[in-house]
Parts: structure tokens; sequence; C-alpha cells
């Protein structure tokens, strides 16, 4: 006689699944300690490329700004205090130029540096100072000065000289004040008072600055025209006011500024240091697309979902198939899934950052299905798991690579996800789980 019983089952033996649950879920929370680690490693290596960067612009040249040219004229007032200045804007300012961009390389890390050829051309108008309160017979016209202010100094390019009114002028280094700019160069310009023509000439000059990053203008004309082109392809426009006119391809770029007075919040003309003359400025970033750390920073942020999707299918394996992984063969996976983002961070500063993460999910990917595949003796499972991975990491690279619509894109991937995991979540017995039937002989 060989009756069938049902042995008792303990607490452990029948809460077994839910248990094995619970270790998963710390097991995931554990894992994110690594993560966390890696986000700092990514700041270190972006740190290190900023200091590349610093290096290369301090020795290239700095990102320029370019503010001019400005007519300062000294005048003292009735009241005997110290000689001041009065500051004159051009009536009109034409900037054309080219910007000749290379990529410097400071060990692994590359720098998007420019050679700028500007030319600068345009108009004063000196009634623009009638508007001041203050005496003509106070003005020293034969101590006038042009300013050009230029951030960093150590990229001028040429020697620059300025046609004004049919003469040539040559400027030297420095500003008669730092009322408008702290760096910049200077012409002497002695216009002598009764000569009302001296200001309605024209003037023009050509100037060639290097720069890393980015170069910027400032709209000091009544109506200021800035047209510049490139053969960089990934410019970004930034700062005060986008192009008027823009053509972007592979070829490189083409855009055109025009900005009148009326958009800019300082007059055309005025005393001493009363307006911030760069609150309107407007340029262009030499961006470099893909930057690798920005894109691992972004990977990384998915770290617990991909970690938290991956011990979830294995969780069902094992519901459906009564095969059962060992907690630490799960710590081993998911340390195996950190890695990843170790070699995506180092490859990707070696090579583009798309083949890196193809590079990087394959030996990731790789790696799981061989461990799998001889933890469940069986290859179908491991070609199962293979698959799940590959359209974890292609759906997440989606994801980071779409900055604009990652937000629709993964709220959208996570319900077809959870909506997968419902409808398998009903294939398992649940009730079955935790029986254990055992036939005793007799």
């Amino acid at each position: 006689m060989e009756p069938s019983t049902n042995e008792p089952l303990s607490f452990f033996d029948r809460y077994a699944y839910a248990l094995k649950a619970g270790i998963i879920v710390i097991l995931i929370l554990v894992l994110l300690i690594p993560a966390n680690m890696i986000q700092n490693l990514i700041w270190e290596r972006r740190d290190r490329q900023e200091e590349a960067s610093k290096e290369v612009s301090s020795r290239w040249g700095n990102e320029q700004n370019i503010t001019g040219p400005v007519l300062a004229i000294p005048y003292k007032s009735t009241s005997g205090n110290a000689a001041s200045y009065v500051y004159l804007l051009p009536e009109n300012l034409k900037i054309n130029g080219e910007l000749l961009p290379e990529k410097l390389q400071r060990g692994i890390f590359n720098v998007a540096v420019y050679n700028a050829k500007l030319q600068l051309s345009g108009a004063f108008n000196r009634d623009a100072i009638a508007s001041l309160n203050i005496s003509p017979s106070a003005l020293d016209w034969e101590h006038a000065s042009l300013l050009i202010g230029i951030s960093d100094l150590h990229g001028i390019d040429n020697q620059v000289q300025m046609m004004w009114n049919g003469k040539n002028y040559l400027f030297n280094p420095g500003v008669v004040s730092s009322d408008l700019f702290n760096s910049g160069i200077q012409s002497p310009l002695a216009i002598i008072p009764g000569d009302t023509s001296a200001l309605s000439g024209n003037f023009s000059l050509e100037l060639g600055v290097k720069g890393s990053g980015r170069i910027s203008f400032s709209p000091i004309g009544k109506t200021t025209t800035v047209a510049i082109n490139s053969s960089w392809p990934n410019p970004s426009f930034d700062e005060a006011f986008p192009p008027k006119t823009r053509r972007v391809d592979d070829k490189g770029f083409a855009a055109s500024w025009q900005v009148q007075h009326l958009n800019r919040s300082y007059p055309q003309s005025w005393e001493g240091k009363k307006f911030n003359i760069h609150s309107a400025d407007f340029g262009i970033k030499l961006f470099m697309p893909a930057e690798s750390h920005q894109m691992s920073m972004r990977a990384v942020k998915y770290a617990i979902m991909i970690i938290g999707l991956t011990f979830f299918v294995f969780y069902f394996i094992e519901l459906s198939q009564r095969r059962a992984l060992h907690p630490i063969q799960y710590a081993l996976i998911g340390l195996a899934l950190c890695i990843f983002y170790t070699l995506l961070i180092s490859i990707s500063e070696q090579i583009n950052f798309i083949m890196a993460y193809i590079i990087a999910s394959v030996l990731t990917i790789g790696l799981i299905i061989a461990y799998t595949a001889a933890a469940f003796k069986s290859i179908r499972i491991a070609a199962g798991i293979g698959a799940t991975l590959t359209l974890i990491y292609g759906f997440i690279y989606v994801i980071i690579s779409a900055e604009d619509q990652a937000l629709l894109m993964g709220s959208l991937g996570l319900f077809i996800i959870l909506a997968l995991i419902m409808y398998f979540s009903t294939t398992i017995k649940w009730d079955k789980l935790g029986h254990k039937n055992t036939t005793i002989t007799q």
C-alpha cells in the first residue's frame, strides 16, 4: 500500500519564494552602492576633462568675447572731481567673420578650439552725446581713445590696425578704464573739437583671435549686424539672441544676427560705469556632440531599471521552471551589470559613444548568457535572457539618446514593461508555490 500524504511545511518552505523576492529587492538596493560609486567616477573623469580643456585653452586661448569698438572721451566735471570718461557707441556696427575650427588633444580628451578671422566696420554719430548733461567744453576730444574689449588677449593673432577717415591707426594693449571691460586693446584717436566730420566717417579693421569653446559678441551698435560661417558641423547658438538666419549641415554652418539698440538695456552714450555692456551678449559654442561623460551619466541613472528588470526576469524563470538561483548568483549577475558602466566609461573615452555602448553591451550580455547557461544547464533559457537583455539595453540607449523625448519614451517603455510583467505573472500558479508532495512507501 502506498498512500500519498502531504508533509507539513515549515514557515521557510511555505514562503520560500516570497522570502527570495525580499532578498532580491535588498540586493537591488545594495547594488545601487556601486552604481553611485560609478557616478562619482564619471564626475572625476569629467573633472579631468575640464582640467585638460583649461590647460589647452590657457595655451591656445580661452572663450573670447568681442566688444567694440567704443569711443572713450575723457572729461572733467565742473565740480572739480577727477577726470572720468564719456562712452560713445557706434551708430552701426557690422562684423563679418569665419571660424576656423580644430580639435586639440590632451591625453585622451579632445578640446574644440578655433581661429576667428573677423572684419569690423561701422561709423559713429557725434550727436548721441548731445543727450548727456555735459558741457561740450568739458570733453577732451584730443585725448579720446578707441577701445575694443577682448576677453583673452593671449589669443590675439595679428597686429590690429584700423582705418579711420582714411588714416591708419595701430592698437596697443590695455584699456583706459575698467568701466566697460577689464581686458582689451586701445588706440589713441586725437579729434579736433571743431572738426564735425571727424566722427561722421567710417572705420574698418581686421581682427584675428584664437579661442576655445565659445565666441560671443556685444551688440554695441545702434544697429548691429553679425555674420559668421564655419566648417564646424555642430554649433550651439546661445545667450541673449538667436540667429536671424542660420544654415547647419555636415559641411558646417552659416549664421547671421541683427540686433537693434531697442533690444538691449543700455543707451548709445553715457558717463562712467552705469551700465553692463555685456547684458545682451550673444554668440556661438562649438558643441562637442554626444559627450561621453554626459551620456554615461544618463546611462547610469537607469542602472536600477536594468538591474531590477534583469532580476525580475530571472525570478520569473525560477517560478515558471522551478529552478532556483542562489542569492550569491544574483549578486554576481548584478555586479556584471554594474561593470557594464565602467566598461562604457573607459571605452567611450577612446572611441565614439555608440560604438562604446555596443561593445560594453555585447561583453556584458555575453558574460551573463554564458553564466546563465552554466547555472540553469539550459541554452534555451540563456538565449532568452540574452534576447531580453538586448532589448533592455537597446531601449535604454534610445532613451539616453533622445534628450527632449526621454521622459515620454521612458514612461511609455516602463508602462509596456509593467504590462508584460503583469501578464507573465498571471501564468504562474501562485497558490501552488510552496506546496511539496511526498510519497510514503509501506
